[in-house]
């Protein structure tokens, strides 16, 4: 997160805007509290089930602008290796997304015991939690622990695949050009084939479209390459229309010029959106725990009116809220994962110290020392 004195506040609403409509795509779809609210909602409960899951878009769009800016921010080559940037953004989205799979399984452990329902992951296992940790669960056909974990390991991928190509760029042009390439060829291609859907490859179109957002923002006559931006996306909705593009395209045109005019700095002026921009990570992680929790107690009870469901997924909502924000607080701000990492790697140096005590393990790790 970025401080707080040079937040963006559109960018905050967005995922603010996101993050609930992510949450409630989830609370319409798992369990009985979904199964029950639906009987007196049904047109709500059914719109947010089929398109509530499209504000991922939101955050892919978001993510291209804000790792543009942050890569390339002048449309420039990587002149680094991007390993060191990789791994920054490994640690930035593991520290908080591995504590809120801890507590996922423990609220999926306790909700096994208060009802039965498909909506529970089965029990993890190490090798399911290692596939988890190192984001590969999906590519490697492991069930999820969580409800949108998978979104973390595709924005993952696509930062690598982005900082990647900058660097594989090296000449000032080239580099953006490259990165266009590949986002046109998702938009034309891979996106239209969901088995690759594992893949970055199928989600940078709408990654793309937000990096040349910010680049197009950049250039003098900015109206006329965000025409040639929409001309592109227009011509791949043409060859085949897809809703999640076509809000990927709004929204990446809404950042474009709302950076241009200033708006993207200044409006909108809420509170409540900013303070749910800033923990919308947060969000993410923890509802799907509180959900689980608030289905087996639900259960539990022996309550079914549409009433009790409702109320149900109200308080789940508050409670959700409730928990990301001292979950930000603790484990997601930045002071905070300092704190962990920096335990973390003090327990690994005593580990490695405790390991070179052990008779013929010292020369190597001495030797893997001198190495890395």
């Amino acid at each position: 997160m970025s401080n707080p004195t040079n937040r963006m506040p559109l960018i905050d609403a967005l995922k603010a805007i996101a993050a609930m409509l992510v949450l409630l795509n989830h609370f319409s779809s798992y369990g009985p509290l979904a199964a029950t609210a639906r009987e007196a909602l049904p047109g709500l409960m059914g719109w947010l089930f089929e398109y509530g899951r499209m504000a991922v878009q939101i955050f892919l769009v978001i993510a291209g602008f804000l790792a543009a800016r942050t890569l390339s921010a002048n449309g420039q080559a990587l002149g680094v290796s991007p390993l060191p940037l990789i791994w920054k953004r490994y640690l930035r989205l593991a520290v908080p997304y591995l504590a809120a799979l801890g507590l996922a399984i423990a609220a999926a452990a306790v909700a096994d015991h208060w009802m039965d329902d498909e909506a529970i992951p089965a029990r993890a296992t190490f090798k399911q939690w290692l596939a988890h940790a190192v984001l590969m669960h999906g590519l490697l056909g492991f069930d999820a622990l969580s409800a949108g974990v998978w979104y973390i390991a595709i924005d993952f991928q696509l930062f690598g695949l982005m900082a990647v190509l900058l660097w594989l760029g090296r000449v000032k042009l080239v580099a953006p050009a490259l990165v266009l390439a590949v986002a046109a060829a998702s938009l034309f291609w891979f996106n239209r084939d969901a088995s690759w859907d594992n893949w970055a490859i199928y989600f940078f179109g709408s990654y793309g479209l937000g990096a040349a957002a910010w680049w197009a923002s950049e250039r003098r006559q900015m109206s006329s390459w965000l025409g040639v931006i929409a001309t592109v996306a227009i011509a791949a909705l043409v060859i085949d229309f897809r809703l999640r593009i076509a809000l990927a395209l709004a929204v990446a045109l809404t950042l474009g010029f709302s950076r241009r005019t200033g708006l993207l700095e200044q409006w909108p002026d809420a509170r409540p959106l900013a303070f749910l921009g800033q923990i919308s990570y947060s969000v993410f992680l923890v509802h799907f725990p509180v959900l689980l929790l608030a289905n087996g107690l639900y259960s539990k009870l022996e309550l079914s009116s549409p009433a009790s469901a409702i109320f149900g997924l109200l308080a789940a909502l508050t409670a959700s809220i409730g928990a990301a924000t001292l979950f930000y607080r603790w484990i997601e701000s930045p002071a905070a994962s300092r704190r962990i990492t920096a335990a973390l790697g003090w327990l690994f140096g005593k580990g490695l110290d405790a390991a070179r005590k052990v008779p013929g393990l010292a020369p190597l790790l001495t030797l893997l020392a001198r190495r890395a």
